[in-house]
């Protein structure tokens, strides 16, 4: 995210057009979404693409992530609450 900010680009850039529209041709009316980013649903939805249900993957965190994963909750709203009163360095 710091080195897309740096370089003038957007946090996230992704689109999910295409992805949405092969998902329409082939005829599927809605997805059970698994991600943790709440804005992959909305943007799949922007396309016409219903999200049933989003299903968030819990990762356990561990010192090596665990930095990651709070970047990800606290800077792009992705839903990991079992990441709650575990301490460790912001």
């Amino acid at each position: 995210m710091d080195a897309n900010l740096a370089l003038g680009l957007p946090a996230d850039a992704r689109d999910y057009a295409c992805a949405a529209g092969m998902l329409r041709d082939l005829g599927v009316r809605s997805v059970r979404l698994l991600s943790n980013n709440p804005r992959k649903g909305e943007a799949l939805e922007r396309y016409g693409v219903p999200v049933a249900v989003r299903l968030p993957l819990l990762v356990p965190p561990g010192a090596e992530n665990l930095r990651y994963l709070r970047a990800k909750r606290e800077r792009l709203d992705h839903d990991l609450p079992h990441l709650d009163g575990i301490p460790g360095p912001p």
